[in-house]
Formats: structure tokens, sequence, C-alpha cells
């Protein structure tokens, strides 16, 4: 079962037209799991995507936001002296990938560093000022039914 039929939920709802392709976003499933990385929240409104990338190069790492959808690329370049080299055992993989992680509307990308293998992605929750909570005054007077025709209220 792929197809989801959002209708009935959609009838009350505004600004939801992404829906559908966020439920197809979610079932979708990933086969490969290369490279591994964690996701973990750091503050109130900071989070973190820290991606084990060993043996790759900060140049070799490309981190694009569009359309919500942050996309990390890595490409592994070539070795010089690969022909010299003789593995026995090659247990650090260093091969291209593309990982993409869907962000909210009010998820912003703040700074990406590399340390020790690990690319860290800090990512900050933004609201803008038109979405946050704000109180509406209540008018006395809709309250009062204002008086159309004197001659039908008498009746």
């Amino acid at each position: 079962m792929r197809a989801f039929d959002f209708a009935p939920l959609l009838r009350s709802s505004i600004g939801f037209e992404n829906l559908n392709r966020l439920a197809d976003f979610a079932t979708r499933g990933e086969a490969d799991s290369y490279p591994p990385y964690n996701i973990e929240k750091v503050s109130e409104s900071g989070y973190r995507i820290s991606m084990a990338v060993a043996g790759f190069h900060r140049d070799e790492l490309d981190l694009t936001v569009q359309d919500n959808v942050l996309t990390v690329i890595g490409r592994a370049a070539e070795e010089n002296g690969a022909g010299e080299r003789q593995f026995l055992h090659r247990g650090i993989a260093k091969r291209a990938f593309e990982r993409r992680f869907q962000l909210a509307d009010t998820i912003k990308v703040v700074n990406a560093g590399y340390e020790d293998g690990l690319l860290n992605i800090d990512l900050a929750r933004e609201i803008p000022e038109h979405k946050k909570p704000r109180k509406i005054a209540i008018d006395g007077s809709a309250s009062s039914p204002q008086v159309i025709d004197q001659t039908a209220e008498a009746a």
C-alpha cells in the first residue's frame, strides 16, 4: 500500500499541499546506509547531523540546500599511486555517496564543520515573526447585534 488518499485530511487544512510529497518521501525506504549518521537535538532550537566520512577530505564533500532538502555528496578523489598500493584488507569504505535530508520550513543550516572524520552540520529552528503565536484582540462591538430596521424589531 504505497498510495495514500489524504483528501479527508486536507478538507479542513490550509497550507499542507506538500503532504503527499512528504508521505511519499517517508515511505520510500533507503537501501544504502552508507555513510552512517546521527541526528541529535543539542538545544531547544538546535540540531546537529553528524556523518562518519572517514577517509574523505574537505574538498571531496559538497553540501547543498534546495527546496528544504539538504543534500550531502561525497566524491572520492583518485588516490595518487593507487596502483602501487596493495590492500590485504580494506575496511575503510571510501566510495562516492549522496545522502538527502528533508528539512522543515523553519529549519535552517547554520554551520558545517569537519573534524576527526566526522562531518558535523548544525541546524537551527528559526520561526519567522509571522508564524509565531500572537494574541488577537476581541472587539466588543462585534458581540452586540446591530439593529438594521427599527420596525422589524417592534413587530
